[in-house]
């Protein structure tokens, strides 16, 4: 069954994408494309509902800073969340994340009953991945992104739940957080935002211009107006003028901060070893991920000179099962590839591995910030020196 689901899912991505043709694939689109004008509607009265304040947002009474973006999946979120955190905690920021752990597996219903029946006062509160001391969820319950972070950060909070608004009261009175990071925040106005760190693709800006769910847009590009910060993502050092142009266009005003997501070492999943890239220059691998965009994680590996003689590709968030890695492994073993090679995200969803025939790794990618490195200081200066709360917005 989850092959099935995930084959359809592939195909409706192809479709959307344009990569399939003929009279099935063209059918779909015409039925996604008449949806996403029904999509957009529901997204400009959502909106005009909290603008006219039909609709209230709630406010903390702290600092809240939404990273986010107007597009699903690919721009790289994840790393710019931590950049953000480990800037705030290292100012003397008391951070939270808080994130709504997609794909993440909550705890059995029956379970929650049985606690809310023992009169459990935590049976309804966020999932803790992380205490700020000590990682306490694995990546199935806490979700891929959160567990990363958990995994990456100390003295960070990193809560889970679909209502960040209960997450966020939580963080404030639990952990006496001081500043709430909202983790893939755009559309969540139910919580006014200080700060809207906003993120566009360099490589695909504004998705295939088109609404979910014929094409990858959440929001109309207009509504980039609403963004204090612009983050464009995966720059590779070539001149970004008509792309920063085009921003211009539905935003004059926000600091606008060109960055790389650059490959920093290679990890090994069993033992803990750390690689240098170098590792890499004429390495036979194989190459396994389950990521929106997994053609950007190959040719960062093809940039490190590695040769990739077998790549396997799964749909995003797909968590590997123990027959599939192991299957990989002995293909990539009969091969006498010296080496398998895995995204960071990818990696917390791999089961454990023994004593693996060829060994994997996983590839540590960080921010680099190419240009807008002032106007990045001026912004951690601001929000840590002072200890300032800036007042959330009140209209989207």
């Amino acid at each position: 069954m989850r092959r099935w689901i995930e084959g359809l899912e592939s195909f409706a991505i192809d479709v959307i994408l344009d990569r399939r043709y003929g009279r099935r694939a063209d059918v779909l689109r015409g039925m996604l494309w008449m949806l996403s004008l029904v999509y957009r509607g529901i997204v400009d009265a959502r909106l005009a509902l909290y603008r006219n304040r039909i609709l209230r947002s709630h406010s903390h009474g702290c600092l809240v800073i939404s990273v986010g973006n107007l597009t699903v999946g690919g721009t790289g979120k994840t790393p710019v969340v931590e950049l953000l955190a480990r800037a705030l905690q290292e100012g003397g920021r008391k951070v939270a994340i808080l994130s709504r752990g997609y794909k993440s597996v909550p705890r059995p219903l029956l379970l929650r009953l049985v606690d809310k029946i023992n009169k459990n006062k935590d049976v309804f509160v966020p999932r803790v991945v992380c205490d700020g001391q000590s990682l306490l969820l694995d990546s199935r319950t806490a979700g891929d992104e959160p567990f990363m972070l958990a995994n990456n950060l100390r003295g960070v909070v990193v809560l889970v739940d679909r209502d960040r608004v209960k997450s966020g009261s939580y963080a404030v009175k639990k952990f006496q957080a001081d500043t709430l990071i909202l983790d893939d925040g755009f559309q969540y106005v139910r919580m006014r935002h200080g700060l809207e760190v906003t993120l566009v693709d360099r490589q695909a800006p504004f998705g295939n211009e088109f609404l979910l769910p014929r094409g990858t847009l959440r929001e109309p590009p207009a509504n980039l107006r609403r963004a204090t910060h612009i983050f464009l993502t995966k720059c590779d050092g070539s001149d970004n003028t008509d792309i920063i142009a085009r921003i211009r266009k539905y935003n004059r005003t926000a600091d606008i901060i060109e960055c790389a997501h650059r490959p920093k070492h290679l990890r090994n999943l069993v033992t803990g070893e750390i690689k240098p890239l170098e590792f890499l220059r004429g390495l036979r691998i194989g190459s396994i991920c389950a990521i929106a965009v997994p053609e950007s994680f190959e040719n960062a590996l093809r940039k490190l000179d590695a040769e990739i003689e077998i790549s396997k590709t799964y749909t995003d968030h797909h968590r590997f099962s123990s027959k599939e890695i192991d299957a990989f492994i002995r293909r990539c073993a009969r091969r006498s590839l010296d080496a398998i090679l895995t995204t960071e995200k990818d990696a917390v969803r791999i089961p454990r591995i023994l004593e693996p025939e060829v060994p994997v790794y996983y590839l540590r990618v960080e921010i680099e910030i190419l240009a807008g490195q002032a106007s990045w200081d001026r912004f951690v200066d601001r929000l840590t020196r002072r200890q300032e709360i800036i007042p959330p917005q009140r209209f989207y």
